[in-house]
């Protein structure tokens, strides 16, 4: 099984080339977020969010902040990887879950709120890099639970990140960390392109 889940993961590739024909559906796009939304974060800070650009309407405005990518239109859709400012305030909320469970203790969640205010109060670029990060994350995860559906992924940082967040409403809080395209892969796509070699990658210390 591990080796099989190796495959999986090293057989990655981008996909730039989508069959405009081919939809998804409501339930498909929340299974999506649902396994994307198990990615790890910072104390499960959980700060991200996922804008479904599906609409025709929708793509073409974002398409035309985005560098004019034709991968946007043509893909099933596209999503808005959004990483929330990390803020140690929204984490009794969101560790409430595992506290319900039972395996976490109540009076553990004033120590982690704490542990964060020290990271982050005051910390604009801490905050920001945060933010990125789970995005990131998030961003990861949804890129394969989408080949789990035998469907092509597209990462983007081609687009203007103002202009998004003023076309679909972003807050002062939000931070357009990437655009992920999803949708099924047309055949003409390229293969994975060679990667460098692990000896140049790692070193031991």
């Amino acid at each position: 099984m591990i080796a099989n889940i190796a495959d999986f993961l090293a057989s990655r590739r981008t996909t730039n080339l989508f069959d405009p024909d081919q939809r998804l559906d409501d339930a498909q796009l929340r299974d999506l977020v649902r396994i994307a939304s198990t990615a790890p974060s910072a104390f499960n800070l959980q700060n991200w969010r996922f804008i479904a650009v599906r609409s025709e309407e929708a793509k073409q405005r974002l398409r035309a902040v985005a560098w004019d990518q034709a991968k946007i239109t043509d893909a099933a859709a596209t999503f808005i990887m959004v990483g929330e400012l990390a803020d140690h305030r929204t984490l009794p909320a969101r560790l409430q879950g595992a506290v319900d469970a039972g395996f976490m203790p109540a009076e553990m969640v004033p120590g982690w709120e704490g542990a964060a205010r020290s990271l982050y109060a005051d910390q604009p670029q801490r905050q920001r890099d945060e933010a990125v990060r789970s995005a990131t994350f998030a961003a990861t995860t949804l890129i394969h639970a989408a080949r789990t559906l035998g469907l092509g992924a597209a990462p983007m940082i081609g687009f203007d990140a103002d202009a998004v967040a003023r076309e679909f409403g972003l807050g002062t809080q939000d931070v357009p960390v990437m655009l992920l395209a999803i949708g099924v892969a047309l055949p003409e796509n390229w293969p994975q392109k060679p990667r460098r070699p692990v000896a140049e990658l790692l070193q031991f210390a």
